[in-house]
């Protein structure tokens, strides 16, 4: 029998939980409520103390992102198997001086192959002979390392839903395939590190993993919760219910409700209002030093690009890329500034962005089926677009890095920033009408300072359909796991060998656990 006052407390609880999780800057409270698992925190990292600042972010392309048009063979018969393949579609032109081409790449990596970056990408290509970029082939959900003859065979567990968006985008951001998913390593990195962080009383001052993009399973952490603020910055709950005196009442009404008292005897109350008072003091800390940012009073952060300029004929949209990224700079700003000058004093931080449509079965180039307006250099489609936002905007920000490095006497600022791709799948080299299929292995990007550069790791397939590297339909089997990929990110941000096992459970399975794209530091 339902006792008297079930109603109320129900409707009450109700409200509780849909007030925490609308409120985009109260530390993803979804999540919050989700892992509210009263058990002990995990162990921290026991090494020497860090002192350093480092941030890394990752990019999430939603959809499946075709890399076989963002690196592009351009020895003369590889590329005309890549072209006879992606012709008439979606084939970049190689050394066609009339049109549009591959950007040329000054690879130092001798693998006897030569590459270009897709032609919407220039500041990419930049990047990349600076020495700013690496290029990472063919890196994908893995249990095991397989090979052709394995997977024709079925010998060895493959990942499993292979080619589902949901089901391999947590596998992406978990990087434990052939387990149900609880936490991503982005996540459990944070709980290792996050003792370095300050501390106000027994909370952090603010969480080590910040999404623009809402909840994610790649920040969900056994202790340490992910904290959600807009492309705008913070978005409390008082500017949520409004400035006006009855709606300021309204969340006084709210703070009463979830006030910390002797009264509270149910113990989900009480992380209730723990969660929400932090989420509350974490919002005023972050808004207050944001406001208060060098670069912020001076007018930079003004300048920074809000659209992109598209490569075909110089029309502009509003990036969602470029204005998450903007906010990922400022609070960056924010967490490098120790306490003393206004800003956070952190030691480590973890962000992620995502932008969509990716999933590029058709639309991917023009209507008429091609890639470039012929006997003119500009590249047309959908994934033109794509591709010019993101190299848009990855100069942007990485110009933005060099500029906090300069205002805070620190040249070396960018090494201490790295950004990374990561997607569900990659796509098939054959095209699917004006686009293509869901694959499995995709060539991804490491940008900063910290990146041994101007370089290719991993294993460039061959681009055969039923040749030896693909499943017999032109999506590749990957040869280096998200494991290595992740792990290798992990180790430069200061996770040691002895728990990067307890990060990647699985990295032991895989011969070459670092791959070398990252500086030692």
């Amino acid at each position: 029998m339902e006792p008297a006052n079930y109603s109320s407390l129900r409707t009450r609880r109700g409200f509780i939980r849909q007030a925490l999780c609308a409120a985009v800057g109260t530390a993803a409270m979804s999540n919050t409520i989700r892992d509210l698992r009263f058990m002990n925190a995990a162990m921290a990292q026991s090494v020497s103390t860090i002192s350093d600042y480092k941030a890394l972010i990752c990019i999430f392309l939603n959809g499946g992102n075709d890399s076989n048009n963002l690196f592009i063979p351009t020895i003369a018969s590889e590329w005309a198997n890549y072209a006879t393949i992606r012709t008439p579609a979606l084939a970049i032109p190689n050394a066609d001086g009339s049109r549009a081409t591959a950007l040329a790449l000054n690879n130092l990596t001798a693998d006897g192959h030569t590459y270009g970056i897709h032609p919407a990408a220039p500041e990419l290509q930049a990047m990349f002979n600076n020495g700013k970029l690496a290029a990472i082939f063919n890196v994908g959900t893995l249990v095991y390392p397989v090979t052709k003859a394995q997977y024709t065979a079925g010998s060895v567990a493959l990942p499993p839903q292979l080619f589902s968006h949901a089901d391999q985008q947590v596998q992406w951001q978990t990087s434990i395939p052939d387990r149900a998913p609880t936490t991503g390593w982005g996540g459990r990195c944070a709980d290792l590190m996050d003792t370095y962080n300050p501390k106000n009383g027994a909370n952090d001052v603010l969480s080590m993993c910040i999404s623009l993009a809402g909840s994610n399973t790649f920040e969900v952490g056994g202790t340490v919760q992910q904290y959600s603020v807009s492309s705008g910055g913070v978005v409390s709950l008082t500017s949520n219910l409004g400035p006006s005196a009855a709606q300021l009442a309204r969340t006084g009404t709210l703070n009463n409700i979830l006030i910390i008292d002797a009264q509270q005897q149910n113990m989900l109350e009480q992380n209730y209002a723990l969660a929400f008072e932090h989420a509350l003091a974490s919002g005023t800390g972050l808004t207050t030093s944001l406001a208060s940012n060098p670069l912020k009073t001076s007018g930079y952060w003004n300048t920074f690009p809000t659209t992109v300029t598209t490569p075909n004929g110089g029309s502009t949209f509003t990036s969602s890329l470029m204005a998450q990224m903007k906010m990922v700079g400022q609070i960056i700003e924010a967490g490098y500034r120790s306490a003393a000058s206004g800003g956070l004093g952190m030691k480590r931080q973890v962000f992620f962005v995502q932008v969509g449509g990716y999933d590029l079965h058709t639309g991917q180039t023009n209507n008429a089926g091609s890639t470039t307006v012929d006997n003119t250099k500009v590249v047309i489609g959908a994934q033109a677009n794509l591709f010019a936002e993101l190299s848009q905007t990855m100069n942007a920000f990485q110009n933005a890095m060099t500029q906090i490095g300069v205002q805070n006497s620190d040249p070396n600022f960018d090494q201490r920033v790295t950004s990374f791709t990561a997607s569900d799948f990659g796509r098939t080299l054959p095209s699917n009408s004006l686009g293509s299929d869901h694959g499995w292995g995709s060539h991804h990007l490491v940008f900063g300072g910290g990146v041994n550069g101007q370089r290719t790791y991993g294993k460039f397939p061959a681009l055969v359909v039923g040749g030896p590297d693909d499943t017999s339909t032109g999506r590749w089997i990957p040869t280096t796991s998200v494991d290595q990929f992740a792990a290798t990110m992990a180790t430069w941000f200061g996770v040691d060998n002895t728990n990067i096992n307890t990060v990647f459970p699985n990295l032991g399975r895989f011969n070459t656990p670092n791959m070398g794209f990252m500086a030692a530091t």
